[in-house]
């Protein structure tokens, strides 16, 4: 009987030990340094990380992990599990612009899981020792780079004693609407979740046989949980090869996603919708003329909203290449469902609707809503008001509620944050559900998610979706970052605060006056040489949302590319942003525009 991911990583060294679990590339690139590892030697170095933890009587302690991209990272995160360790994977700190952000979450996360030991990559190790003034904590922490630690150790491991309640990782949340949390996943939340990506993406023996085990390309950041349940679990999870390289590298050359597939030919590949746009910005046609997409059948698109445009255009731009719309995979979950909640059918093109204007949380204005998929086998996805705890009609609006095994145990040692996020109860039905703090309506079964409840904007009595307004945005005018502007709300109350201190010369961006109540404003990042542009690219954005919402916004405020907040997932921190536009300490670009 399969206990956990242990299990399965010694199943796979022991049948298949030559056969390649991951191929990292070096430099983002299939003709640069590429570094392998076999299952057998990917079993090896975990149980020397295990045995180390082991014999240092840390088993049930947490470890925080802290890897640059690349395999040593997976060898901690597996010698973790292996050891009965709970992992607690971070961001290292890397590069001075992101130093100060990185730092203050390192901080939390140490304190917040009560880490006994970091597992890290030697430059990062070495780095944390000279940082011991900025963060005291780590003076009482045992830091230790596992690249260090000898093959010879895993003759001492010895295999844990693991149940399916038992801990296998923290993961924490990306904080899009709050203080990012630590979702407990166990051992037999990690394994159901790896059955619904299965299932759902269609990971069958007969797929595998097909494609010889090559079933995904990935730059997905590994400590997020798109990237790790994703990619690099369900690889372990079906004794598969997966093709990863950094984020950093997708980032600066998006083509190199494409260039992967095209070269590895996998199964499965993906990100979110941002990951898409991106690839179409960089599609020349000397990329097109060389890439081979025929083999994808899975293209997974979540974590953000999905956009009907950009499915579209995608398919339109990459079918020359032998990319099929059926392979357009739109699906939804969170960390605390582990991962995976809903997902297309393999073979089918996703399903698009007019968003529809029923219920409590209804109004749209987009062209089409995309459905997510249905939901796994044994999950339970209802529509719920989230006010009176009942279950709405189909097709109405509410928040996704979710049940089943794959829903994880609760929040890290907040006992408050669990009861009323994980503890619902829904009239009608039995057992415990998840309350996703997402809206969205069910449809002949299918999931169509609409926004974020918490980041509602309710003007005159009525509610608009801020990702509604930020692509009306964003398509207004060339020279908008895609994934790059956040919409919200503001008090007229507070936003007048600040006409004072523009008058009185303050560096903060101008507000117009108005009525009281809620007002929209936008903030947008555009590229500096198109600072000329300014007052034309303002008055597009307003118009456009005007035509196109019936709003008329307060303000917009375009600001410096890469300054907006956003999780480490990428997703918009528009609560961050609001607060940063109050406070009158965003990066506006060039000048403050006055209304």
């Amino acid at each position: 009987m399969v206990r956990s991911l242990v299990d399965l990583l010694t199943k796979h060294a022991a049948h298949h030990p030559d056969r390649t679990a991951y191929r990292y590339l070096a430099t983002g690139d299939c003709d640069g340094a590429i570094q392998e590892i076999s299952y057998a030697r990917l079993a090896d170095r975990s149980h020397a990380v295990a045995a180390w933890l082991q014999e240092r009587g840390l088993a049930g302690s947490r470890a925080m992990l802290l890897y640059p991209p690349g395999l040593e990272f997976i060898c901690g995160y597996l010698g973790c599990l292996s050891a009965g360790v709970v992992a607690v994977p971070g961001v290292p700190p890397q590069g001075r612009s992101q130093n100060h952000r990185a730092l203050t979450r390192m901080k939390r996360l140490i304190a917040d899981a009560d880490a006994k030991v970091i597992l890290g990559g030697r430059e990062v190790i070495t780095a944390l020792s000279g940082m011991v003034e900025h963060l005291p904590e780590l003076a009482d922490i045992t830091c230790v780079a596992t690249e260090d630690i000898p093959d010879e150790a895993a003759a001492a491991w010895h295999e844990p004693d693991l149940t399916a309640d038992s801990v296998a990782f923290l993961q924490y949340t990306s904080g899009s609407t709050s203080a990012p949390r630590g979702v407990v996943v166990t051992h037999g939340n990690l394994l159901d979740n790896e059955r619904v990506i299965t299932e759902r993406m269609g990971h069958t023996p007969d797929a595998l046989a097909e494609y010889d085990h090559e079933m995904f390309v990935s730059w997905l950041p590994v400590y997020h949980d798109m990237g790790l349940i994703g990619p690099v679990l369900n690889t372990v999870h079906l004794g598969a090869t997966a093709t990863l390289f950094s984020p950093l590298h997708f980032l600066q050359q998006p083509q190199r996603w494409l260039t992967a597939i095209s070269r590895y030919r996998p199964h499965t590949s993906g990100g979110p919708n941002f990951a898409y746009e991106l690839a179409l910005k960089h599609a020349g046609p000397g990329l097109l003329d060389g890439l081979d997409l025929s083999s994808w059948r899975v293209a997974f698109n979540g974590a953000e909203p999905v956009r009907a445009a950009t499915l579209r255009r995608f398919t339109e731009t990459f079918a020359p290449a032998g990319f099929r719309r059926e392979a357009l995979y739109p699906c939804y979950g969170l960390a605390e469902a582990t991962l995976m909640v809903t997902g297309g059918t393999v073979h089918t093109p996703p399903t698009l609707l007019q968003a529809p204007e029923t219920g409590p949380h209804a109004s749209r204005t987009d062209a089409a809503a995309v459905s997510s998929g249905r939901p796994g086998a044994d999950l339970t996805v209802a529509i719920a008001d989230p006010e009176r705890h009942e279950e709405l009609p189909e097709g109405d609006v509410g928040e996704i509620w979710v049940r089943g095994a794959s829903v994880a145990k609760g929040y890290w040692r907040n006992a408050l944050a669990t009861r009323e996020t994980f503890r619902a109860t829904l009239a009608g039905h039995e057992g415990r559900f998840l309350r996703t703090g997402d809206l969205g309506f069910l449809r002949d079964g299918e999931l169509f998610v609409t926004g974020r409840l918490k980041d509602l904007i309710v003007i005159d009595g009525r509610n608009h979706y801020p990702q509604d307004l930020e692509l009306t945005a964003e398509m207004s005018h060339p020279a908008l970052r895609p994934g790059c502007t956040a919409a919200f709300s503001v008090e007229a109350a507070e936003s007048g605060e600040f006409e004072e201190s523009a008058e009185s010369g303050e560096s903060v961006a101008g507000h117009d006056g108005g009525a009281g109540g809620e007002q929209p404003v936008v903030v947008a990042e555009i590229a500096p040489d198109a600072a000329a542009e300014a007052e034309k690219i303002i008055d597009v954005i307003r118009s456009g949302i005007g035509e196109a919402h019936g709003l008329s916004v307060r303000d917009v405020v375009l600001v410096q590319p890469g300054t907006i907040p956003k999780t480490s997932s990428g997703k918009i921190q528009r609560r961050a942003t609001r607060t940063a536009y109050l406070g009158g300490t965003l990066a506006v670009l060039d000048a403050p525009v006055l209304s």
